[in-house]
Parts: structure tokens; C-alpha cells; sequence
């Protein structure tokens, strides 16, 4: 049985609460039901077998209510974590507290993500228990800082304890086995001669190793008596079985029983902690670069800003800026926050953002975004969005998120793990037992087993095989302007097969340019541009605009209007310099009975190019043909063809006719194309390619596209488009270029193939290392191996994969 809190809206009198109720009570599977009018708040239990949240919701919103989960996301570190089965433990723990909706823990990045309901549970709850089951849950604050420096000084530790460690294990692994090898023992600790302090030597060099790594020994031996053991787990009861035989056996010496002299693990003890803890100190060096991408990005943004308040120059922290602030920016700054220039001229460096290499002027009324470099004048800006709502904000913020979610391929991983460590366990026992009883091994024999098989099993690279290679490909994507929202889109995108782009504002500018002049009767270029322009200015129509545009870039001085008609589906009639002046389509000429037959066909030619032809005729004289066409964006074709190379199929979706629609996608490379699409249906063309089980990415920018961004397997808004394109979409591309689409899957691809690689040899390693551990090679003649080997193998399989995953930053981006 489960018991939610939801809100409930809509209520305004004890009948509503009677109705909201019975209602939910009627429902199978509903054990209890309490609503409070004042509180607006309905508790319920029941049982999560038969009836869910949706059925809930659906069963009021019939009879007239609205109801909606209350909820509270929050963010902790999580202290003692070892390997997957730490992960495994935190999650199952917080799961089972009432009032959780979502859990989600990073190995990698040693946060946990949870979403609960406030009113049913609280954060001291949470750290409770987790607390109970072994470890530590810390408030994150507005700062990462000093979590960096903790980690800072844990790899510091990690790297003292190595080292104290080795001391006393180099002189150990002489002294045990070097007299097997024929190295020169002094006669008081040469077994042959002195076995009692051969072995007591060996226990003062051990005793301070044990004690170096006493944290294996604490969290280890605390997990397993709260039964949600881990890996410290494994390496606690090994070397302690190995320690304290030793000990027994020095005691039997001591009595007079020499025999025990060849059954010392003193050496395996030692050499099993040391190994592990340069381990644990390699993982932590190669988690740290991980998250090198989010450090880059944190470090772009200045932690003060030079405003301009009441007059005054004050230099204050970031975090103080408040919108409308006037911000000052002097050359070699770091812009602080997003605004728009008031005052000033300069020339930033956006690359940090855009990953254009060339400065961006910027003047008047320009945008300007945080964390981008001032690299000429000084300027001055207003505040506009500040704090979290900074553009590098988002996009820290956007590729955290990515890095804390799981993507469904983890998910072998993470119920495997759940369960690795008792099955260790209990198979190092049963392997240890078998020999002795049934192989009639001796004890040392089968201690030798059983820590073995203890120390080769290693859950630690189960559970970093997946989020590692996330972390450093939402990174690298973070870098060139890729940003994911999650592992699942980053793991989504891997299979997609199709990729769907809205022409207007993605393929193209989404802003009319003028592309032909055709004269008819040899007047000059310009002075047809000056005449359809000055006809033009006061228009609103888009295409008007372009003519404008193309006047003022030549500097053209435009007539004075004298009289000015707009035609709606027609086009404008003008009066300039005396002379009458007709602009606009076919039907306009026709109408004022201007004869344009003969020349009819150039039109057409042009709109079978994918562009609008308009006509312009002085005094009823057709003079010129004018075309305006929204342009294509400079990387479209490369775009296209870099997709085609990768086996995507491309398609082309609008609302265009057909002919100006195929003139487009030709011109790109596009053979598939979804033409007069109206805005709302282009959801319903997603939908039919996924019915013919295709995997669907859809790319686009404009509000009419959200519907499809989301329906999508995975939607991909360019980033000069909308807000809620951007909400809508999986995966958002800071650029406004098409080439970063082929970016993206190819990221996606090489860590989804990253994840598998690790996955695969995580997995093999334990298959054949287990197994070969347990003395199945032996039964055959073969060899029997070492625990001192298995720890070194185990440390291995986790840097293994660390630094595998680490070969994702050498991606290149595609040009």
C-alpha cells in the first residue's frame, strides 16, 4: 500500500470534497481517502498494484476538478559511496519513503536527484535514512566550490594513504617472499632460522596498513550489518580473514607449532589495501576529469560585476545583479550577465557559447550574453536576465540535469548490481568450503580461495560504465554547443534512423532576402531596386522588408511617397516622382490590364527555384521582374549530406506549396519532402513515420513545432529559435547551424557505443575473474590465482572503464 498528497483544485464548499471522495473511492485498488477543503489537499492510500496516479487524476478532472501531484525536486551529495551497490542501496532506501515520486543516484558525480512530496516527507527524513543504511547526504549550496575543494582533498588523502600504505608493503612483500626467491634475509627474521619474528616482523609491517585503510574496514563492515553491503564490504571481510588468520597463525608459532610459519597472509592483506587505494585514488583523478566540461563552463562566468548605480561605479558579486542594472565592461572582461547594450561598441568573443572563433560586433540594441569575453571599447549594458535565468546558466543547469538522469541501458547494470555483492559473498564461502570439505584442500588453501573471489568482484565498474561516459559525452556536447537534457535523449538519438526538418527559420534564414533584378527594358539594377523600394517603405508585408533591406545596403537615398496603396493578394500602388507605380504579383498586373505574357516564363522559372517573383511596371510598362526568396542557411546542404553519410534518412517538412517546397529540398539534397503541412498536422506525419517503425528526430524552431519536437523519439531545437521549442525539444543546439544535428547523433552514437564497450568488459571481467578465482582452472591442473592479483585486476576494471570512457573528449565535432 502507498499514501500520496495531491492538490486538488476547483473546490469551494463541503459538497465538492463529498464528490472528490466517493469518486476516488469507487476506484479498485483504493483503500483510504481524506480531503481537506481549507488545505486543498486530498490524501489517499492505496494500492499501487491497481490503480495509479493518471487513473486518479482522470477520475476528477471527469467530475470537474483539477489535480496535480505536489511534489519538491531537490539535490544532495551523497557521502561513503563506493561502487554500484552503494547506488543501489541510497535508491532502494529513499524508494521505500512515503511521499518519494523519483529517485536518482550519480556514482559519478556522488549526487543524488529526488523527487518527493513535502507535505507527506521531509529532508530530515530523507538524510535519516540514509543515514541508517551507511551513508551521508549534504545540503548542496549555491556554491559548488567546496565540494571541489573536498574532492580536491580526498584525491590528496587517497594519494597519503598510497603512499604510508607502500612503506610498509614494499619491506612486507620482501620479507615474505623474497626468501622463496633466494633474496638475503637477516638470520633474526629468516624463517628457516627465527620463525616467530619472521612472522611477528610481518604483523607490526601489516598492523599499520590496516590501520592506514581503516575506512574500508568502517563503511564496510556498517553496510554489511545494515545489510546493503558494497564493495568496501568485499575488501573488509578479505583482507580481515587474511589479518586475522595471520594472527592465529602467529600465536600457533608461538606455541611451537612451526608449521603455521608457511601460512601466513599478511603480504595478501597488505597488498590487497594498497592496491585498492591507488584504485580508488586513479578513479577519483579520472572522475575529476569527467567533469572538466562543467568546470570550464562554471569558471567562464566572473564572480563580480562593475555596475552603475545612482550614478556611481560599484563593483559587486554576480549573484547581486538585479535585472534593469546598469552594467559597465571594459576591454578583457567577462560579461557577468545577459543584457542589451545601451551605450558603446565593441567586438566580443561569443565562442564559449557559439563556437564561432570570430568576434561578434556588437552596438546599440544589441544582445549580449554572459560568460562572453569584451575584447575592444568599453561598453555599457542592461541587466535583463540575471542569476538563473543567465543563458550559461541554463545551459550549466540543462547539462547537470543530463548527467544526473539514467538512460534505460543502465538499467541491466543497475538490478545486476543491486545484487552483486551478497552473491559475492556467497559464493567466496561456498567456493572456500567446497575446497576444503569436498576438495580436501587445507585451510590456508581455501582462504586463499575465498579471498580471491572476495577481492576480484568489482560492482565499482558496473556502476560507472554508464554515467562516466555521459558525463564526458554531455560535456563534449556542452563544448560544441550540443546540449542534452538527458541520458535517455543522449541514448534516444543512438537509434534514431530518420530526421525530419521544418524548412522556415531551420533550413532557411526564416528572413526573406532579395535574390534576382530581371529588367525588362535595360534600366539599371539599382534604380529598379530605388523605385520598388521607395514604393515599398511604408509596407509591413515581410517581403516588402527585404526590398528595403537590399536598398539600404546600398546605401540608396528612397524617394518621397506621393500617394500609397496596399492591395491585399495583390500587391501596392504608388505614386513617386509623378509616376505611377504598380508592384506585386500576376493578378495585379492583370488587373490594371499591364501586359506581362511574354514574359510570364521568367517568372515561372524563378518560382520553380523556390522563389517569389513580383512584377514592377511604371506608368503601366512592365520594367522588371523582382525575386525574393527566404534564403538557405549556409551549411544546409553539408548539413544534409553529412546525415546521408552517417545512413540517417533526411526529410523536409512545411507548409509551403509543392513546387516552391521540392525547389527548396532539391537545392539541399532533400528528396523527401512533406509539403502544405498545416502547423497543427505536423505532429500527425511524426506519428505516421513512427507507425511504419521508424525512430524519429525532429528539427525545428518556431512555436508550430513544439507539438512535433515532443512527439518526436527525440526533438531538437535550434537554439535561435523559441522558448518553447527549446522546452519542447530532448536536445537543444546553442548554434543556428544544421551541421550540429550531425554533431549531436555522432556524440550520441560514440557514447552509447562507449557505454556498451564498458558495460561488456564490466560484465566479462566479472564472468571469466569470479570463475578463474574460485579455482576452476585449478581442478584442472591449471593455475590458482593470487588475491593479491585479483586486487590489482579489480583496481584496473575501474580505471579501465574510466579511462575508456575518457577517450569520448577526443571527439571531433563535424565540419
Amino acid at each position: 500500500m502507498k499514501k500520496e498528497t495531491y492538490e486538488v483544485e476547483g473546490m469551494t464548499c463541503a459538497s465538492c470534497v463529498q464528490a472528490v471522495e466517493k469518486t476516488t473511492q469507487k476506484l479498485d485498488g483504493v483503500k483510504e481517502v481524506s480531503v481537506n477543503l481549507t488545505t486543498e489537499k486530498m490524501t489517499i492510500l492505496y494500492d499501487e498494484n491497481k490503480v495509479n496516479f493518471n487513473q486518479v487524476k482522470e477520475a476528477i478532472t471527469n467530475i470537474g476538478y483539477n489535480i496535480h501531484e505536489s511534489k519538491t525536486e531537490k539535490e544532495f551529495l551523497v557521502e561513503g559511496m563506493t561502487c554500484a551497490s552503494c547506488v543501489q542501496a541510497v535508491e532502494r532506501v529513499t524508494k521505500k519513503l512515503d511521499g518519494v515520486k523519483d529517485v536518482s543516484v550519480n556514482l559519478t558525480t556522488e549526487k543524488m536527484h529526488i523527487v518527493f512530496d513535502q507535505k507527506v516527507l521531509s529532508t530530515i527524513d530523507i538524510k535519516k535514512a540514509v543515514e541508517d543504511t551507511g551513508y551521508k547526504l549534504v545540503d548542496i549550496t549555491k556554491s559548488d566550490d567546496k565540494h571541489q575543494e573536498k574532492k580536491q582533498l580526498e584525491i590528496k588523502k587517497l594519494w597519503v594513504r598510497f603512499i604510508q600504505s607502500l612503506i610498509f608493503t614494499i619491506p612486507l612483500l620482501y620479507i615474505a617472499m623474497g626468501h622463496m626467491v633466494g633474496l638475503y634475509l637477516p638470520e633474526i627474521i629468516d624463517p628457516h632460522m627465527n620463525d616467530l619474528w619472521f612472522a611477528l616482523t610481518q604483523l607490526v609491517l601489516t598492523t599499520p596498513v590496516m590501520l592506514v585503510g581503516y575506512s574500508y574496514f568502517k563503511v564496510g563492515f556498517k553496510t554489511l550489518i545494515k545489510r546493503h553491503p558494497n564493495m568496501d564490504s568485499l575488501i573488509a571481510i578479505g583482507t580481515s580473514a587474511a589479518y586475522l588468520y595471520g594472527v592465529f597463525a602467529v600465536i600457533m608459532i608461538a606455541l611451537g607449532n612451526h608449521q603455521y610459519v608457511y601460512s601466513l597472509y599478511f603480504e595478501s592483506a597488505a597488498v590487497i589495501l594498497t592496491l585498492i587505494t591507488l584504485g580508488k585514488y586513479l578513479e577519483a583523478v579520472s572522475k575529476g576529469k569527467t567533469s572538466e566540461a562543467i568546470k570550464k563552463l562554471m569558471n567562464l562566468s566572473p564572480k563580480e560585476a562593475l555596475v552603475i548605480r545612482n550614478g556611481v561605479e560599484k563593483l559587486i558579486l554576480v549573484d547581486e545583479v538585479l535585472v534593469g542594472d546598469i552594467v559597465l565592461v571594459k576591454p578583457g572582461m567577462s560579461l557577468p550577465v545577459d543584457g542589451i547594450v545601451l551605450d558603446g561598441y565593441s567586438s566580443i568573443d561569443e565562442s564559449m557559447l557559439t563556437g564561432e572563433s570570430m568576434p561578434v560586433e556588437k552596438t546599440k540594441g544589441s544582445k549580449v550574453v554572459a560568460a562572453s569575453i569584451n575584447k575592444l571599447g568599453t561598453f555599457t549594458y542592461e541587466a535583463t536576465k540575471v542569476g538563473k535565468d543567465r543563458a550559461i546558466a541554463k545551459i550549466i543547469e540543462l547539462v547537470e540535469d543530463a548527467q544526473a538522469t539514467k538512460a534505460p541501458i543502465q538499467k541491466l547494470a543497475d538490478i545486476i548490481s543491486g545484487q552483486f555483492v551478497p552473491i559475492v559473498i556467497i559464493l567466496a564461502v561456498l567456493s572456500g568450503l567446497l575446497w576444503f570439505f569436498v576438495g580436501g584442500s587445507s585451510v590456508e588453501f581455501a582462504l586463499t580461495i575465498f579471498i580471491a573471489v572476495l577481492v576480484i568482484a568489482c560492482p565499482c565498474a558496473l556502476g560507472l560504465a554508464t554515467p562516466t561516459a555521459i558525463m564526458v559525452g554531455t560535456g563534449k556536447g556542452a563544448e560544441y554547443g550540443v546540449l542534452f537534457k538527458s541520458g535517455e535523449a543522449l541514448e534516444r538519438l543512438y537509434k534514431v534512423n530518420v530526421v525530419i526538418f521544418d524548412k522556415t527559420g531551420t533550413i532557411t534564414t526564416g528572413k526573406p532576402k532579395l535574390t534576382d533584378i530581371v529588367s525588362i527594358h535595360e534600366m539599371h539594377d539599382d534604380d529598379i531596386l530605388l523605385l520598388a523600394a521607395s514604393a515599398e517603405k511604408t509596407s509591413e508585408h515581410p517581403l516588402a522588408e527585404a526590398i528595403i533591406e537590399a536598398a539600404k545596403e546600398k546605401n540608396l537615398e528612397l524617394y518621397p511617397v506621393e500617394a500609397f496603396d496596399a492591395i491585399p493578394g495583390y500587391g501596392i500602388q504608388a505614386k513617386l516622382r509623378g509616376e505611377n507605380i504598380l508592384f506585386g504579383n500576376e493578378k495585379l498586373m492583370n488587373k490594371y490590364q499591364v501586359d506581362i505574357d511574354q514574359h510570364i516564363p521568367k517568372a515561372l522559372k524563378l518560382a520553380e527555384s523556390g522563389k517569389t517573383p513580383m512584377y514592377l511596371s511604371v506608368n503601366q510598362k512592365l520594367e522588371a521582374i523582382i525575386a525574393v526568396a527566404d534564403t538557405l542557411k549556409s551549411d544546409s546542404q553539408e548539413a544534409v549530406l553529412a546525415l546521408k553519410k552517417r545512413g540517417i534518412q533526411v526529410m523536409m517538412i512545411t507548409g509551403d506549396n509543392k513546387q516552391t517546397a521540392h525547389a527548396i529540398a532539391k537545392s539541399v539534397g532533400i528528396e523527401n519532402v512533406l509539403s502544405d503541412v498545416l502547423p497543427q498536422d505536423k505532429s500527425n506525419e511524426v506519428l505516421k513515420l513512427q507507425e511504419q517503425g521508424f525512430k524519429v528526430a525532429m528539427v525545428g524552431d518556431g512555436i508550430n513545432d513544439s507539438p512535433a519536437l515532443a512527439l518526436a523519439d527525440v526533438g531538437i531545437a535550434i537554439g535561435s529559435g523559441t522558448d518553447i521549442a527549446i522546452e519542447s525539444a530532448d536536445v537543444v543546439l546553442v548554434k543556428n547551424s544544421l551541421m550540429d544535428v550531425a554533431t549531436a547523433i555522432k556524440l550520441s552514437q560514440h557514447t552509447i557505443r562507449n557505454i556498451q564497450e564498458n558495460l561488456f568488459w564490466a560484465f566479462a571481467y566479472n564472468i571469466l575473474g569470479i570463475p578463474l578465482a574460485m579455482g576452476i582452472l585449478h581442478i584442472f591442473g591449471g593455475p590458482l590465482l593470487d588475491p593479491m592479483f585479483a586486487a590489482l585486476a579489480m583496481s584496473l576494471s575501474s580505471v579501465s572503464v574510466l579511462l575508456n570512457a575518457l577517450r569520448l573528449k577526443h571527439i571531433k565535432k563535424v565540419k
